[in-house]
């Protein structure tokens, strides 16, 4: 059976909302409660694109609040708490239940609980003779958001940002990479499969390997562990690979501009947590969910935009066509004498198109979605030449350069102060050799745009860096390296790895390149020097190379550390889809980011560095 991350999590939260009851084949419990549902701010973000209201009230949620909002009590009514296992979240319950606000408390926490704030909990609620409403205490496992039925984020933000800090010290970057690996761990927990790990070396992909690796091997040696169910005799042809990937290895696709749908409204509308709102064709903002219960989204996703405009004329047309089948079926024939038959054909007539009224009504509905978000983002790639930016880098990507010309001609075009950052930093990523009189012109027709060039500093920095590196000689060398890993692991040498490692003769990312190579498990240059970690073999072997890796992998789990994006994940799927037998990837990241909030964390990095104007810190 395939991976279904979505569908776990689902079942996980629907269990959760039935008190940790078995659910019947219907979705829910034998026995109705009515109940109350209390979270955090990230456990909505969690329940948001998996559970709607509707399925609240079915599952008998009458009334959800916010933690920290000021509640009243509700007699006779157990309460479900989804929260992260935080002091603050504990502090709030147990003074919930010293105030006997509910009459019983179901606390279900986003991962496990730490023992000392276990302990707090229980001496609290003992101090307030409270500890009888405490009903049941679990560990869910479910610290991460899935968007998808292969889509899933860890929301940790800024982390590229908190990673490649020159000022982080050794504790604060244990401290992210620790918040990844338990990330990691629910994600797994949650499917219930052990994995194989890969990761190139060096760098945080594989400090996230390693102590992930450590974890699961920790946590099998128990008896009852939450993977028993997966089978602790599973080869590696039925379970999946972990492939883990850090953000430096390949940074174009964190930057460019694409032209396809879904990574395209992200990028131009902020799509979050699968809603986002347009401006409406009376004025007035609309809001609008894209998820799997859209047909056309599902569907069109991965399209270029000029095709989705021409697939959404095709759907308005057939959906004209169906109406006028129904009303002309429906409508009789003019002035015929109406005998039985005539009349049984023409009530079986209209019980057919009542019957059809529903899903034409819906289908209306998903093509006025999709028109209305179709004509605000042509506003916007009219407004700001976003075909002519994603064509642009994308040829430079290939070529490897631009005319002097064309590139002066994008800077002082059409377009906002971060999209032509975002070019010049394509242009300097793209380019393998840069004349320095070109990178000048580049950063005065910045300037002149009033752009703050931090960012585009800090990767000139970098790719410097990474010249000096590759010319210096030995001795010297250890000391630019000395320096460099205070910039952390593989910025240096993955930032400008070179045409090569940013786009094949077919145009596919470098990371479903890789990917597919590690799926396959044959011998590859390419993947030659990638890591395994397997946590149910033996410990000698950990952290080895591929020598006795045994392939091909009929699913994967791709990680990328350091912030993600819609352009990975359909490249991802479209590779999936491509196999023969078709494979399943499941794509997750610290975090999904645009192009524009990926070049703030470039940018603030820049500033550290002395690179640009004031330093600020992003938002926690």
């Amino acid at each position: 059976m395939a991976l279904n991350l979505r569908q776990k999590q689902t079942e996980c939260i629907i269990r959760l909302l039935n008190l940790n009851q078995p659910v019947n084949p219907a979705g829910t419990a034998n026995e109705e409660v009515y109940k109350i549902l209390i979270y955090d701010r990230f456990c909505q973000n969690i329940l948001s694109p998996l559970i709607h209201v509707k399925d609240l009230r079915k599952h008998g949620v009458t009334l959800y609040f916010l933690i920290d909002k000021d509640r009243k009590p509700v007699a006779d009514v157990p309460a479900v708490y989804f929260v992260l296992p935080t002091q603050s979240n504990l502090h709030r319950i147990a003074a919930d239940a010293a105030r006997s606000l509910y009459d019983s408390f179901h606390l279900n926490f986003s991962s496990s609980i730490p023992r000392p704030l276990l302990e707090d909990l229980a001496s609290s609620t003992l101090n307030s003779d409270s500890i009888h409403r405490i009903s049941k205490v679990y560990d869910q496992y479910l610290e991460f958001v899935t968007l998808e039925d292969g889509l899933f984020s860890l929301a940790n933000e800024s982390c590229y940002y908190q990673l490649n800090d020159p000022s982080a010290g050794d504790r604060e970057i244990e401290e992210i990479i620790e918040k990844i690996v338990s990330g990691l761990f629910c994600v797994l927990a949650t499917l219930a499969v052990v994995p194989i790990i890969r990761c190139p070396r060096g760098g945080p992909a594989e400090m996230v390997a390693s102590l992930l690796d450590q974890r699961l091997r920790d946590h099998l040696l128990a008896k009852n562990n939450l993977f028993s169910e997966g089978g602790s005799f599973s080869s590696s042809f039925q379970r999946p690979v972990l492939c883990l990937f850090d953000r430096n290895f390949e940074l174009s696709v964190a930057i460019q501009h694409d032209f396809r749908y879904r990574p395209l409204v992200h990028d131009v509308l902020g799509l979050r947590l699968n809603r986002l709102s347009v401006q409406g064709e009376k004025g007035g903002m609309k809001s609008y969910e894209l998820d799997r219960l859209d047909p056309f989204w599902v569907a069109n996703g991965l399209l270029e935009f000029p095709e989705v405009a021409v697939e959404i004329e095709t759907q308005l047309n057939k959906y004209k066509k169906d109406v006028d089948e129904v009303n002309r079926r429906t409508g009789g024939s003019s002035g015929a004498e109406v005998d039985g038959t005539d009349l049984i054909g023409n009530t079986k007539h209209l019980m057919n198109a009542v019957n059809s009224l529903p899903e034409l009504t819906e289908r209306k509905q998903v093509i006025d979605k999709h028109t209305n978000i179709a004509t605000v983002l042509l506003g916007e790639i009219k407004e700001r030449s976003l075909d002519s930016y994603a064509k642009k880098e994308n040829d430079m990507m290939i070529r490897g350069g631009i005319d002097r010309g064309e590139l002066l001609g994008v800077l002082k075009g059409k377009g906002t102060k971060m999209d032509k950052l975002r070019f010049a930093i394509m242009y300097l990523i793209s380019t393998e050799s840069l004349p320095q009189s070109e990178v000048d012109m580049v950063e005065t027709a910045l300037r002149e745009s009033e752009v703050d060039t931090s960012a585009f500093q800090y990767v000139k920095k970098i790719k410097a860096l990474n010249v000096s590196l590759a010319s210096a000689n030995s001795a010297s060398r250890s000391n630019i390296v000395d320096w460099a890993e205070k910039l952390y692991g593989q910025s240096i040498s993955a930032v400008t790895a070179g045409v090569k490692n940013l786009l094949s003769s077919d145009h596919q990312l470098a990371l479903s390149r890789t990917v597919e190579a590690l799926m396959e498990g044959k011998p590859n240059p390419e993947i030659e020097s990638y890591l395994v970690f397997d946590p149910r073999a033996p410990k000698s072997s950990s952290g080895s190379s591929s020598s006795h890796l045994k392939g091909p992998f009929k699913e994967a789990i791709v990680f990328m550390v350091g912030g993600g994006n819609y352009v990975e994940y359909g490249s991802l799927q479209e590779l999936a889809h491509r196999q023969q037998p078709v494979k399943h990837i499941i794509y997750g990241t610290t975090e999904i980011l645009t192009g524009g909030e990926f070049v703030e964390q470039l940018a603030l990095l820049g500033q550290k560095m002395g690179l640009g104007g004031t330093v600020a810190a992003p938002a926690p």
